[in-house]
């Protein structure tokens, strides 16, 4: 069996003038109030033709003259970053029309644009389309439309303007300030939601990338899953697993699913618990510039989990005093859980949201925990009674600003 798991990045970049930041993020308002709920047939669990996958998104279809005039011609000065599909670019377009419009007005997009010679890219491209054609929810980044003409494979997004997780977490750059405890938990709260939706009987759909650099913040800081290129449908009727070539970033795949190619949602469960410790450590999952016991960020620090006098040499130290040390302990062992070798061991995503929500809570009713009085959840839905999601169709964003998402991130990045 196939592994894809680094590599392919170098070889399919499309050259972005030298830009090799990865793009994340997409603006905008939260969601709107006015969804009905999807039928568990949202996503056909049996496999569709290009042509029936076009047809039933709800999606606008651009030219490629609408979308070089959105961009200014693919400017190299609107370049966002780039990844394995190819370079993501800055647009603007009218709100109500969806055509292009001038710099500074309408709404702000982001442009992916396929590298013409991927074949993988163009399966990836579909896969967005496929998905994010047909699902919405509060904590999955917005696809506004796409671009089929001739050897032209584009996609268009909702401009996500605080980046990626990743960005916020490992980038030391003045523009970037580090997270703090509250925003962190915030964002793992709403990645959790979005990962659990898509497990969830409406949708049932295994993500398989789930990672730093495919989190995108929108300005509030809300999360939004992206990059759904490599997504795939869960198990149906009796079967427990999807067999599947092993494809995904290293670090981040669960050890079973690495070993066999057996895929379940309690993959996504593993790579979550991986993030989840990025984020309490502010460390790589891999990073080969530390000492060679603390390149694997998972095998270093599990032993100091569990410890509440060992917790504090794993805890990112930019965020030191903004959290209590119950607090800290509640989630490392949230992660230890999500980590488990034996996937039966891992909890559902709907309990980690359980969990999440739970500390919230706890700190709402404590009143004095985190720092600079930040709440994590603000503005955010609180999914109590459930989730918003439902079919999209163009008229949701012709009738009002879009909500805030990115390109995913141009992440076929599997390094």
């Amino acid at each position: 069996m196939g592994s894809c798991f680094s590599a392919r990045v170098k070889a399919e970049s499309l050259p972005c003038n030298g830009v090799n930041t990865k793009y994340a993020g997409r603006s905008g308002n939260d969601r709107s109030g006015s969804s009905s709920k999807v039928s568990s047939s949202t996503v056909p669990s049996t496999p569709r033709t290009q042509g029936e996958i076009l047809q039933s998104s709800n999606l606008k279809s651009f030219s490629f003259n609408e979308l070089k005039a959105a961009t200014r011609n693919f400017r190299p000065d609107s370049v966002l970053g780039e990844g394995g599909f190819g370079c993501v670019f800055k647009g603007w377009i009218d709100e109500h029309s969806l055509t292009a419009a001038k710099p500074g007005t309408g709404i702000v997009i982001a442009v992916k644009r396929l590298n013409q010679e991927s074949f993988q890219g163009h399966q990836e491209w579909l896969a967005e389309i496929n998905y994010l054609g047909q699902l919405y929810h509060p904590n999955l980044v917005k696809l506004i439309g796409y671009c089929l003409e001739d050897d032209h494979r584009l996609l268009v997004y909702e401009f996500m303007p605080k980046g990626s997780l990743e960005n916020h977490l490992f980038r030391r750059a003045s523009y970037f300030q580090p997270l703090s405890w509250n925003l962190r938990m915030k964002v793992a709260l709403g990645a959790a939601e979005g990962l659990a939706y898509l497990h969830s009987d409406k949708a049932k759909v295994i993500y398989r990338d789930f990672k730093a650099s495919n989190i995108l913040l929108d300005s509030s800081y809300g999360a939004k899953l992206s990059d759904f290129g490599l997504a795939k449908d869960g198990p149906t009727g009796s079967k427990s697993h999807v067999s599947t070539r092993v494809m995904g970033t290293h670090g981040y795949a669960a050890p079973e699913y690495v070993a066999t190619g057996h895929l379940t949602a309690k993959s996504d469960v593993y790579s979550f618990g991986v993030v989840l410790l990025e984020m309490l450590s502010g460390r790589r999952a891999i990073d080969k510039n530390k000492p060679s016991k603390e390149q694997h960020l998972v095998e270093w620090a599990r032993p100091y989990l569990s410890s509440k006098r060992k917790i504090f040499q794993v805890m990112d130290a930019r965020i030191q005093g903004q959290y209590s040390s119950s607090d800290a302990l509640e989630v490392a062992n949230l992660a230890i859980q999500c980590l488990s070798a034996e996937p039966r061991y891992r909890p559902n995503m709907k309990e980690v949201v359980k969990a999440l929500e739970q500390l919230h809570n706890s700190n709402n009713n404590d009143g004095s925990r985190g720092s600079r009085g930040e709440n994590p959840r603000r503005g955010h839905r609180s999914s109590s009674n459930g989730p918003a999601y439902h079919r999209k169709n163009v008229n949701e964003v012709s009738n009002g600003k879009p909500t805030s998402h990115a390109g995913p991130c141009v992440s076929p990045l599997r390094t």
